[in-house]
């Protein structure tokens, strides 16, 4: 973790991770300090981009998005314009929640949200398998949700 952060940071960060919504005055009261110190130490923590956002985080289930696939893929060509090309375009695609690079037997790990298996598989015919240098495509169709969050443990870090 970055050493410059102070606990005040590290505790402005963990509140606003749990609700973006919270007012400056409203953190600055939980964490017993004046709302000026409070708005500058936000404020320095959007600057220096630790804060890179604040988002509505949505209910994917109750706007009919019930299915959840991780594939795996792996490119037919090797080289870093083909990997350029393909993660320009994937980029695009809003379906892929995320997406990394993996190290061992996969190229790239997605994460996908469809409404239903129908919609996944016309998604991977018409989009994903149109992609640049696509090999191979694995899916790996989630189940059971047993714990989805966006927050960073950071009590674990200090």
């Amino acid at each position: 973790m970055n050493s410059e952060l102070g606990t005040q940071d590290v505790k402005i960060l963990g509140l606003l991770q749990q609700d973006a919504s919270l007012t400056t005055q409203e953190i600055a009261e939980r964490l017993n300090m004046s709302q000026s110190p409070c708005w500058r130490k936000i404020n320095k923590l959007e600057q220096d981009a630790l804060i890179q956002k604040r988002v509505a985080i949505l209910n994917r289930e109750k706007l009919g998005m019930d299915v959840v696939v991780f594939a795996t893929i792996n490119l037919s060509t090797q080289g870093r314009q083909y990997l350029e090309d393909f993660e320009a375009e994937v980029k695009l695609l809003p379906e892929v929640i995320e997406c990394y690079t993996m190290a061992g037997s996969w190229d790239y790990m997605l994460k996908i949200v469809a409404r239903d298996i129908r919609r996944y598989e016309l998604f991977v015919r018409e989009h994903l398998t149109n992609l640049p240098h696509i090999g191979e495509v694995h899916s790996h169709i989630a189940v059971t949700e047993i714990k989805n969050t966006t927050e960073l443990p950071l009590k674990s870090q200090l």
